[in-house]
């Protein structure tokens, strides 16, 4: 019986599994493999250079502004994304009805394409836009929006934002729901107060879900590539030069693939470690809530 159950499992897993093998772990180990050879993407013919390409990615100026430039959207996009979802979530919970119609409503944005979004954006912070037109006659101000290294950077962090506020909206209303009434119940017989609710049950017992859109936010960051590829190009200055931009920019317009996938494999470390991270720092504070 048991034998019988066993091979149920992994038949329903084998579709993940066959998934995985094809998409993740063969590209890995063929990235792996590249990433010590000169292959240009088209020649037939390569070399191994053994360490070469991690050395000279580690000397580049586009990796070294592509791994602060990720950590710069960290400290812009995550604290944005997480209180925005968090807001979202709690006026979602609060409503008497509707609250299906109104989680589809936010959660819209998520579904629209990156590519349309960002054409969108760029010609509304276009120079002869009816906005940037209005306030040069009004206002007299003259902003260069995308070609500014303060400004583009905070544009592309509230894009991404306002894109995915909507899907981590879902998980942390899915967590709100799940916290007992009588909870709150129990705190308003003691005289606790709204924000001290929030701070001493809502927030406490939202962990779990909180855990999860932290960690979600911060491995997208590694994956920005479309709205920056689109409205910057990884530019001004490399002031939005992401770790995909650099890879796609290595590996495709200059047809170094083999550079590319060390690029890539540095990324995927530098990822790996990063989660790691803030997953303890996630732990650590959960404790200090109880959660273990």
């Amino acid at each position: 019986m048991k034998k019988g159950q066993e091979k149920l499992g992994w038949l329903f897993a084998s579709p993940y599994l066959v998934y995985s093998l094809i998409f993740f772990v063969i590209p890995l180990f063929g990235a792996l493999f590249l990433s010590f050879t000169n292959w240009n993407l088209i020649s037939p013919q390569y070399e191994n250079v053994g360490f070469l390409n991690f050395i000279q990615a580690v000397k580049s100026p586009g990796v070294k502004a592509a791994f602060f430039v990720t950590y710069k959207f960290m400290i812009i996009f995550v604290p944005m994304v997480l209180i925005g979802s968090l807001v979202i979530s709690l006026i979602i919970n609060s409503l008497p009805r509707f609250k299906s119609f109104f989680s589809v409503g936010y959660f819209l944005p998520y579904l629209a394409s990156g590519v349309a979004t960002s054409v969108v954006v760029k010609g509304i912070l276009s120079y002869n836009s009816a906005l940037n037109v209005w306030l040069r006659n009004t206002w007299h101000l003259n902003i260069d929006w995308l070609g500014s290294q303060i400004l583009a950077p905070l544009i592309i962090a509230v894009m991404i934002s306002w894109k995915f506020m909507g899907y981590y909206s879902l998980i942390l209303t899915s967590g709100l729901e799940s916290i007992p009434g009588e909870v709150y119940e129990a705190a308003a017989i003691d005289g606790a107060t709204g924000w001290i609710k929030f701070f001493k049950i809502t927030l406490p017992l939202l962990y779990p879900a909180m855990f999860t859109v932290t960690i979600l936010a911060v491995g997208l960051v590694f994956g920005i590539f479309t709205e920056p590829y689109v409205l910057t190009g990884g530019g001004p200055g490399f002031s939005t030069n992401t770790w995909q931009i650099e890879i796609y920019n290595q590996a495709f317009s200059k047809l170094n693939a083999g550079y590319g996938s060390a690029i890539a494999i540095i990324d995927s470390v530098v990822t790996f470690v990063t989660i790691i991270i803030v997953r303890k720092l996630l732990e650590i504070w959960g404790k200090s809530y109880g959660w273990e």
